[in-house]
């Protein structure tokens, strides 16, 4: 296995980013966060290319981010609120690459996509996702939430809530139907699916692809789209020091048994109501 954590390469005209944390599921650790970051800098930079894909290695495009590090600096500011929002602060503007990008970015998913993992894709610019994709922030399960409330911007605010509300995980096919996924595949056809969708849209003048994706953007930030991410930031951050009963048992028990044991332990008990 390849010790890169994010990979760079280029097919004609389309850049291909791709996360390389298969063994984790592609968890976003700190470190993968910035070599993604730095691949989409390069990836906007390169004048060869005028569309970049975003895929991962693996059976999961991204499982959100890590919350099985053992971070001693991390269990130290647990519960300092400031802390947590210089954190979330950097972890919105690394999901917010993809949507500042000069170029459309597809987003190229299969397996679980979850958690910031499901808002990366989902500030994308088109998501094509593989039938076997699983969409869902199910971080709410363990007192945590966000850090971009987008799901209401892309799906509508009756689905988004039940969803955020639940933490329950959609089908590709849900997703398609919900407006968050462009097109869905059989998973042994994402990857040819998706390049002939990026090359195709290499024909449109890199120039005007650009504008028309600046002209979008520049519309929904004056419908307030931006500055309703960074209002849900500073609403959400405090819940990730404070100390709820389920966040405490969910961290005593991850602490103790392990992360499997935690996300069993809550995923038994909603299992009564399904």
């Amino acid at each position: 296995m390849s010790e890169e954590l994010v990979l760079y390469e280029t097919d004609e005209k389309v850049g291909i980013i791709t996360i390389n944390r298969p063994e984790k599921l592609n968890a976003v650790s700190p470190e993968l966060r910035g070599k993604l970051c730095d691949a989409f800098a390069q990836a906007d930079a390169d004048e060869t290319t005028s569309v970049v894909v975003l895929r991962a290695n693996g059976r999961s495009f991204c499982v959100g981010y890590d919350i099985n590090t053992g971070d001693p600096e991390k269990e130290k500011n647990r519960h300092d609120a400031m802390k947590w929002h210089d954190s979330l602060t950097n972890d919105m503007a690394f999901e917010f690459a993809p949507w500042d990008m000069r170029k459309p970015v597809i987003a190229s998913v299969q397996g679980h996509t979850l958690g910031g993992g499901c808002e990366l894709t989902m500030f994308c610019d088109i998501t094509i996702a593989a039938d076997n994709a699983l969409f869902g922030e199910p971080e709410i399960r363990f007192s945590n939430v966000g850090p971009a409330i987008i799901m209401p911007w892309i799906i509508g605010f009756k689905k988004a809530r039940e969803l955020l509300y639940f933490g329950d995980m959609i089908d590709a096919e849900t997703a398609e139907r919900l407006g968050m996924v462009n097109h869905v595949v059989p998973l042994d056809e994402l990857e040819a699916f998706t390049m002939n969708f990026a090359k195709r849209m290499t024909l449109i003048a890199p120039e005007a692809l650009e504008k028309t994706k600046l002209a979008i953007n520049r519309g929904a930030d004056c419908g307030g789209f931006r500055n309703a991410m960074q209002a849900g930031l500073d609403i959400v951050a405090p819940i990730y020091a404070a100390k709820t009963e389920v966040g405490l048992q969910f961290t005593e028990i991850r602490l103790k048994d392990g992360l499997p044991a935690a996300l069993k332990w809550r995923r038994e008990q909603f299992a009564q109501y399904e």
